[in-house]
């Protein structure tokens, strides 16, 4: 039986700094190690592939793409990230693409914290 491993490893991305610098101590002060932020979507799958993360916290909207639009890439590569996405807008207002997409996590930027975190990424 496959079982998922804990993800210690993290990529942000997020195109406010602002919220990759909260997110980033947050998660360093729950023993994540962040091995890396990127701002843009074109940026996400190269840095996944070189980072390789066990866990990429990506927001839904990007400058220059749509988040939720890099899972099939990401989902590609080997070995395959854990995906919890982010936005400013709530589960209610984007469940409809969420629901084609198995396995993939959200959270709500206002509900991130610790708990959360461990809630919605436990296996």
């Amino acid at each position: 039986m496959h079982h998922r491993r804990v993800a210690t490893t993290v990529l942000l991305v997020d195109d406010h700094a602002g919220f990759r610098r909260a997110a980033r101590a947050m998660l360093e002060r729950e023993g994540y190690e962040v091995v890396g932020e990127v701002a843009s979507a074109a940026s996400v799958v190269g840095a996944t592939e070189v980072l390789r993360p066990d866990l990429v916290i990506l927001d839904i909207r990007l400058p220059d793409g749509d988040g939720i639009d890099m899972i099939p890439a990401l989902r590609r590569l080997d070995p395959t990230p854990e995906v919890l996405l982010v936005s400013t807008l709530t589960a209610d207002e984007i469940g409809q693409r969420l629901r084609h997409l198995s396995g993939v996590r959200f959270l709500a930027k206002a509900d991130l914290s610790p708990a959360a975190l461990r809630e919605v990424l436990s296996p």
